[in-house]
């Protein structure tokens, strides 16, 4: 095992590996449950998505960590699965089974820019300086997902300002049930909870706990406090063992994985898609919008997260700049990560990407695959062991998140922030993964205001032109969302 995984090489042992891939499952186990919840209001069977989303991250997963040999975790992404529902089918007037084919092309699409080496050329193209603000943006993005999984902030929106409710015009006289979208034009006012809600009480009981353990070092500090977290909770009410009648239904949920499985190439699907020339168009815009925010998460996440914990050393990074194939461990780590989408879609899930929550494996020693197969082989267990998954609330992960935030904010120490040509772009860079929820949209905005400063300063040549390209893409696929979303 360790000539496999090259620990020692790697500064690390079997049982931080093994705490490591305990700890990436626990932060985003949470997937198995809401990925279902957001598809299945396709119409989509709620338990084939269940088992598609295990399987899925199962598989990617596996190959990250036993081809790449990198510590990350792989799933359905959040934000992806958003987009494939309520703008791919309720917006755009997709079938399901055709939004699985959209994911399944997008995962070729993602395979193709991986093995002729443009997504490499892209990371190349990033200045430093940027890579720097996508690591600590990467960090306050994790940090907001901890504080929201954590219930300490809630946001009030005026009526006035609301623009819909379930995808329809908002009326102030309307009766609305069984609410999953409601979107706002500003008006959004943050504020601290009151601190009465017991899932918030145990998620600082939760967060005090893991200082303190990470200040007197001790090891297992972050499984040690979800563990401990999660016991706390039980008491509080907060433990949650509503999901336990997931598993009970086996038989009916591989039954019903049957129609999701291969769907993506039926008569709904696939055969579907082409037929209507006047919809091609949108097809392919449709397909390029998942592959770029796919392709530039990933990025982001390798970046942000391989930079700072020397997952990906400057030996590597080099070779990935010379090599051809597959020799440094970024390329087999971009090659797994372009595979699981379409793997994902043949079973019936949206994209399955990177996940940023690997950071918490990573900041628990986590520094080989070991820790991804240990992950992969959880997602699967919980097949037949969900309410072990289902019973830890986010209310003892978001610590954890938090905490990471914290560690990945030292990247900002590398920029000068005292020259504004170098400030601007990394501000809006790391500032906006959190103001805009994503971590394609943060690096898109990063782009933008790179190639504005280089304009001002009459320094346009100096824009690398896959960066150049790269910024021209992003601001057509706004203009696009834009009039798909009006």
């Amino acid at each position: 095992m360790d000539n496999f995984f090259k620990l020692k090489e790697n500064g690390t042992n079997v049982s931080t590996e093994i705490m490591a891939g305990f700890t990436t499952f626990f932060a985003m186990s949470y997937i198995i449950f809401v990925n279902p919840a957001i598809l299945s209001a396709t119409g989509m069977p709620s338990q084939a998505v269940f088992l598609a989303t295990i399987i899925a991250s199962a598989i990617g997963t596996l190959v990250m960590g036993l081809f790449a040999n990198v510590p990350y975790a792989q799933a359905p992404g959040m934000g992806l699965n958003a987009f494939f529902t309520y703008t791919v089918v309720f917006a755009l007037g997709f079938t399901w089974e055709q939004a699985l084919a959209l994911v399944f092309i997008c995962g070729l699409l993602n395979v193709f820019i991986t093995i002729t080496k443009i997504r490499k050329s892209i990371i190349k193209a990033i200045p430093e300086s940027i890579q720097n603000a996508i690591s600590g943006g990467i960090g306050i993005f994790i940090a907001y997902i901890g504080v929201k999984g954590a219930n300490i902030v809630q946001f009030t929106s005026e009526g006035a300002n609301i623009l819909s409710i379930n995808n329809q015009p908002f009326a102030v006289d309307g009766t609305y049930s069984n609410i999953f979208s409601v979107v706002t034009n500003g008006g959004i006012v943050p504020a601290l909870v009151d601190f009465t809600n017991p899932a918030t009480q145990l998620a600082l009981i939760g967060l005090v706990l893991l200082v303190v353990l990470l200040v007197l070092k001790v090891k297992g500090a972050v499984l040690i406090s979800i563990i401990a977290t999660t016991l706390v909770g039980i008491p509080f009410g907060v433990v949650d063992l509503s999901h336990m009648s997931v598993s009970s239904g086996l038989g009916t949920a591989f039954a019903e994985l049957g129609v999701t499985f291969g769907a993506a190439f039926g008569p709904k699907g696939m055969q579907s898609l082409f037929t209507d020339p006047s919809r091609i168009p949108l097809v392919l815009m449709t397909i390029f919008a998942f592959s770029l925010s796919d392709t530039f998460d990933t990025i982001g996440t390798f970046i942000g997260t391989g930079r700072r914990s020397g997952i990906f050393s400057e030996e590597d990074q080099k070779s990935l700049e010379t090599s051809t194939g597959f020799k440094s461990k970024m390329d087999k780590a971009l090659f797994a990560d372009a595979i699981a989408t379409s793997v994902g879609a043949v079973f019936g899930t949206s994209n399955t990407t990177t996940y940023v929550e690997s950071a918490a494996g990573i900041a628990a020693g986590g520094r080989t695959g070991l820790t991804s197969v240990v992950t992969a082989l959880l997602f699967l267990a919980c097949i037949l062991i969900t309410p072990i998954a289902g019973i830890v609330p986010s209310a003892a992960t978001s610590p954890v998140l938090i905490i990471v935030g914290v560690m990945m904010m030292s990247s900002f120490t590398k920029i000068n922030w005292e020259d504004l040509d170098e400030a601007i772009p990394a501000f809006f860079a790391s500032v906006f993964m959190g103001f805009g929820y994503s971590i394609s949209y943060g690096i898109a905005a990063g782009f933008i205001f790179y190639c504005i400063v280089k304009a001002c300063k009459g320094q346009f040549k100096e824009i690398h032109p896959i960066l150049l390209v790269s910024t021209i893409l992003f601001l057509l696929n706004f203009v696009v969302l834009a009039f798909i979303n009006k």
